[in-house]
Parts: structure tokens; sequence; C-alpha cells
């Protein structure tokens, strides 16, 4: 890699994808990211630029609540979006391995790969899941914010030891295919049940550290002492109430104060009119790029500059830290970085280094595991669980 894109970013994760569906139904000709959408969108491609992205993992999300086979059909949506936004855009390549990453960077596009936010997308089938592998998604989130069958999230109630028989089965079989396990949003016995079980390195696609904002969505310290040994990556999110201890308080307060009001649940518009009211009469602190800084030098010091990356989350909050309000943030947050002692050889790891090299060794496991190993032809069964 040349000294020109060493320091360019590969972001762990977008959900560009989701407000195209919510806002336009995929059509790029109506929000066209080609051009400045600044006010539609946190992403653009002139916006990406300015950032220094040179890869994106485009979030191919989907609600947790969905039932079954719903989740499997919207996921398929999702990556056809995918698809049509990187064939659109000459400044985009689909990239479906590190070696190609590699090669768009070089190139001066920006490598574009998918990741499934939540194992809903498969509806627990592993067959499933090789197919999505086969459509280009190279990460799987094992939980959204609800539990699946088979593993618990950090937003539900507890799954025993957070992961079942079938949990197992599909993070082995993620190693043997060659898709990142993805520990983003699950509980941390999840999280330490994953790392029993896998055979490559993981990743935590959007996460901060728990010991600076004590989030459930936050990684612990114990889980981090355990990544160098797995050689996985934590790319520390800028969502405002995972990285800000009052921005946390004051959601909490907002819940709380909702569910004191005694509206119904099912009146979406008068819980949203109580909620801003209740925010217009209380201004909301604010997140800063400082205390994105904080976590990624937290991160650093318990697990190591070699296990860090950046998973901004730009799309799927309504609000970011002050001075990274918007792709184009990653420049200021590398010149904060190198105010506070980051070499460029450190910011290169954080950059894009250490997501190339989990890529490539979890490539690498995959192509030793297949030699050896079968497709799983396991099948969740409830009752066996």
């Amino acid at each position: 890699m040349s000294d020109a894109s060493s320091l360019l970013i590969i972001d762990g994760h977008n959900d560009l994808l989701w407000e195209a569906r919510e806002q336009v139904g995929y059509d790029f000709g109506r929000l066209d990211v080609g051009g400045d959408t600044t006010g539609r969108t946190h992403t653009d491609i002139p916006r990406l630029r300015a950032g220094g992205v040179g890869g994106q993992f485009w979030s191919v999300f989907v609600p947790s609540d969905l039932p079954g086979a719903t989740a499997v059909t919207a996921t398929l949506e999702q990556i056809d979006a995918a698809h049509q936004l990187i064939a659109r855009y000459d400044d985009l390549q689909l990239a479906r391995s590190a070696e190609q990453v590699r090669a768009a960077l070089a190139d001066g596009r920006i490598a574009s790969l998918l990741g499934a936010e939540g194992g809903q997308s498969i509806d627990s089938s592993l067959a499933a899941l090789r197919m999505l592998y086969v459509l280009g998604v190279r990460y799987m989130t094992l939980t959204h914010n609800d539990n699946t069958p088979w593993a618990g999230s950090a937003t539900d109630v507890e799954v025993p030891g957070g992961l079942t028989s079938f949990g197992v089965e599909v993070v082995r079989e993620m190693n043997r295919i060659g898709m990142l396990v993805d520990l983003s949003h699950v509980a941390a016995n999840t999280m330490h049940a994953a790392l029993d079980a896998t055979r490559a390195p993981v990743i935590f696609s959007h996460s901060s550290a728990r010991a600076l904002c004590d989030h459930p969505r936050n990684v612990p310290d114990d889980v981090l002492e355990r990544i160098p040994d797995n050689g996985g990556v934590v790319m520390a999110t800028f969502v405002p109430v995972f990285v800000s201890p009052d921005v946390m308080a004051y959601d909490q307060q907002m819940k709380e104060a909702t569910a004191a009001s005694g509206i119904d649940a099912a009146d979406t518009d008068a819980l949203q009119a109580f909620r801003d009211q209740w925010q217009h009469d209380r201004p909301a602190p604010r997140a800063t790029i400082a205390d994105v800084v904080a976590h990624l030098q937290h991160l650093r010091e318990v697990a190591g500059v070699d296990h860090v990356g950046l998973g901004g989350d730009y799309d799927g909050v309504d609000r970011l830290p002050d001075g990274l309000e918007d792709v184009s943030g990653y420049a200021r947050l590398l010149a904060a970085l190198r105010e506070k002692g980051w070499s460029e050889a450190d910011l290169a790891k954080l950059a894009n280094g250490n997501i190339l090299r989990v890529l490539t060794e979890a490539e690498q496991v995959a192509e030793d595991l297949q030699a050896t190993e079968p497709p799983s032809l396991v099948r969740y069964q409830p009752a066996a669980d």
C-alpha cells in the first residue's frame, strides 16, 4: 500500500442503505449521493472523499423484530440496493476480499464491502448464511437489539451462556466460510462465548469502551483484554449515547419520563410529541470529538494499537458528536489523535491496517478449514436448545 493510501479510512458501519430505503425506496436518482446530500444523509461521495474514506462496510441492516423469512427478504433487498449503489457510481468498487480492498485503495476508488447487522437476517439457517456470503456479505453481527433464537443481545433479556449450541455452530460456520464474526450489539456473555468458539479473529464493527460510558452496547474491559489473543479489532463508534455519559444519562431520563407519561405505547405520534416537548424544555448535552478520542485512547491502552479501528455508524443515528457531524469528520479525528501523540504508523493501523489484517487472517482460516470441513448441515431445533 502506498503512503498516500495508508491513512485512508476503512469504516466498519454505515447505514446509508436503510436511509435510502426509508427516504426514497432505494431510488438513487432521487437520493443522488454522487453530489451533496447534506441535510438528508450524513453520507455522500464528496464528503467521503473529504473525510479520507477509502473503504466502507455498507450495513445491510433490517430491524431485528421482523419475523422469520420476512427479515431474510428485507436483507436481500438491502443487498440488492448495495449492489445497485456500487454499480451506479464509478467512485465505488465492490470488494469481496482483502486483496480486492487493497486494489481498490490503490486505484483511488472507495472499496465497498457489505455487513449484515443481526442474525435475524439468516432466520436461523446456515444455508442462508452461506448465501449471504456468496452475495458479498463479509461480516454478520450476531444480534441487533433483540435476541436471536441462538444468541443474546446487549439490549434484551439475558441468554444463559450467551450462545446456544446452535449459536456456537453459527460462529464456527462463519469461520469456515470466511465471514467475520461481529460482536457489536451482543451481550457481554455472548462476547465471551463467541471468543471461546471462534477459530478466527472477531470484530466489533461499531462499539466503544464500557469503562468510559457504561452503556450495554459498549465493550467491557475483560472482553477488551481478550482481543489481543484473538487478533480481532474493536471499531470505535461515534454514537453520542455510547460515548458520552452525560448524553446516556439524559437519554435514560427521557425514557423514564416517557414511560411515566402514561401515553399508549402504540400511539407513536403522541410519544414523539411528548419527547419533542421534553427535549425542548431540557436541551440535550452534546457529545464531542474529544469523547471519541478518549474512547480510542482507552481501547488502545487495554487492547493495544493493533486492535483498534473506526465504525462511525453514520446514517444510523440522528445526532453525532460535535466535529464528527458527517463522514467528512474523519480527517479532524485523525488530527485530534496526532495531538494526543499517535504516530503516523499508529494512525495507519487504526485507519485500515488492522481491519485489513483481520480480514486477511479470516480468509486464511477459512481456506484452511475448507480443506478439512464440509459445509455444516446442522439445522436449528428449538427443542434441542
